[in-house]
C-alpha cells in the first residue's frame, strides 16, 4: 500500500512494487508506474493506484436448464489491468484526494467485479439454458469453461477498460440438493449392488476355499488311514514271517538236535560196543588165563580185587589154619619150581 506523508503546500507518495500509481496534475500524467516516489501539491493534483500484479475474482450464479431444472455453476476468472492508465480514467482507483472528502476508499475492485461477473453470469446463463439437466451435468464444466474464455476474452466494454481476462476455470455445476441426491441414487444402488455382489462372491469363494481345505484335510486322512493299514498289515506280514521264520529255524534246529543226538546214539552205541568187545576179549583172555592157574591164585587174585572194594582195614588177624594153607601152597610151589628146573637141566644135558 502506498504512503503519502503530507508537509506544508506540499506532499510526498511513496509507491509500492503491487501498485501501478498514475500521477495526474491539472488532467495530465505527471508520474506513473510500479514503486515511484514523487513530490506533488495536493491542491493540484490526483493519484489513483491499479493493481499491477493479477487478481482472481470468484463467481457464484444460477442457471436454468432447458428442462427446467435449477443448477449452481462455481468458476474463477483471473484477470489482470493490461493498461492501468485507461483503467484509473474509467474505474474509481483514486487514493488522493479521497472521494467527498470523507475517507472513504476505491471502489474499483468492486466494479470490475461487477462488470466481470454479470458477464459471466450472462453467458453462462444463456449457454445453460439450451442444455438438459443431463447434458449440463455431463459436458456443463467444459462447455461453460470454453464459452466464459471465449467471451471475455474478446469482450469491448473489457478491452475500453484496460482488463485482459487470462484464464477461466468452471469448478463446479452442481444442481440443488434434492436433485442431486436423487441423482445419486441410481449410482449409490449400483455401486451397493456391486458391493454387495463383491461381497457375495468373496464369501462364495471363501466358502469354496474352505470347502478345499476340508477335502484336502479329509483327503489328507483319508491317505493317512490307507497308509496305517498298510503298515498294520505290512506289520502283521512281518510278524508272521519272523513266526515262520522262527518255527522254521526251531524245526530246523531241533531237527539238528536230533540228528546230533541220533548220531551221538550211534557213535556211544559203536563205542559201547567196541568196548563191550574188548571186555568181551579181555575176560575171554583172563578166562583163558584163569583156567590154567590154580585155585590159590584165583584165591589170591579175587582177595586182591575184593581188596580194593574193601573199607580200610585197620588189623589183620591170621588164623594158623590161614597161615599153615598159604605156607604149604608156597612150600609146594616153591618145590614144583625146583622139580622143574632140575628136570629141563637134565634133559639139556
Amino acid at each position: 500500500m502506498a504512503t503519502v506523508k503530507r508537509y506544508p503546500l506540499i506532499h510526498r507518495f511513496l509507491g509500492s512494487a503491487s501498485e501501478y500509481v498514475v500521477h495526474l496534475n491539472r488532467g495530465e500524467v505527471r508520474h506513473q508506474g510500479v514503486g515511484q516516489a514523487f513530490w506533488f501539491r495536493p491542491d493540484t493534483s490526483v493519484l489513483s493506484e491499479v493493481p499491477a500484479t493479477d487478481q482472481e475474482l470468484p463467481v457464484l450464479f444460477h442457471a436454468v436448464t432447458r428442462d427446467q431444472q435449477d443448477v449452481t455453476v462455481q468458476a474463477n476468472v483471473t484477470y489482470r489491468f493490461a493498461d492501468p492508465v485507461l483503467a484509473s480514467q474509467r474505474l474509481d482507483f483514486g487514493i488522493f484526494p479521497l472521494r467527498g472528502g470523507r475517507g472513504e476508499a476505491a471502489s474499483g475492485r468492486q466494479q470490475v467485479g461487477a462488470i466481470v461477473g454479470q458477464l459471466a453470469q450472462s453467458v453462462t446463463v444463456d449457454l445453460v439454458a439450451t442444455l438438459d439437466l443431463a447434458e449440463a451435468l455431463e459436458a456443463g464444466v467444459g462447455r461453460v469453461r470454453a464459452a466464459l474464455g471465449a467471451t471475455l476474452a474478446e469482450d469491448a466494454r473489457l478491452a475500453a477498460t484496460g482488463i485482459e481476462v487470462l484464464g477461466v476455470r468452471v469448478l463446479a455445476v452442481r444442481p440443488e440438493a434434492d436433485v442431486e441426491k436423487a441423482l445419486r441414487t441410481p449410482v449409490r444402488e449400483r455401486l451397493q449392488a456391486e458391493a454387495d455382489r463383491a461381497t457375495y462372491e468373496r464369501r462364495a469363494l471363501a466358502v469354496e476355499r474352505e470347502r478345499t481345505i476340508s477335502e484336502n484335510e479329509l483327503a489328507s486322512q483319508i491317505e493317512l488311514a490307507t497308509r496305517r493299514e498298510q503298515l498294520v498289515a505290512q506289520e502283521g506280514a512281518n510278524k508272521r514271517r519272523e513266526a515262520e521264520e522262527a518255527a522254521a529255524a526251531a524245526l530246523v534246529a531241533t531237527r539238528s538236535n536230533a540228528e546230533r543226538r541220533e548220531i551221538d546214539s550211534a557213535a556211544r552205541a559203536a563205542e559201547l560196543e567196541r568196548i563191550g568187545a574188548a571186555e568181551a576179549t579181555k575176560e575171554a583172555a583172563l578166562m583163558a588165563v584163569y583156567a590154567n592157574v590154580g585155585r590159590d591164585v584165583l584165591l589170591a587174585l579175587a582177595m586182591r580185587d575184593a581188596a580194593t572194594n574193601l573199607p580200610s582195614v585197620g588189623s589183620v588177624t591170621l588164623t594158623p589154619d590161614l597161615v599153615t594153607g598159604l605156607l604149604g601152597s608156597l612150600t609146594g610151589r616153591a618145590a614144583g619150581t625146583t622139580t622143574g628146573a632140575a628136570g629141563g637141566g637134565a634133559a639139556g644135558a
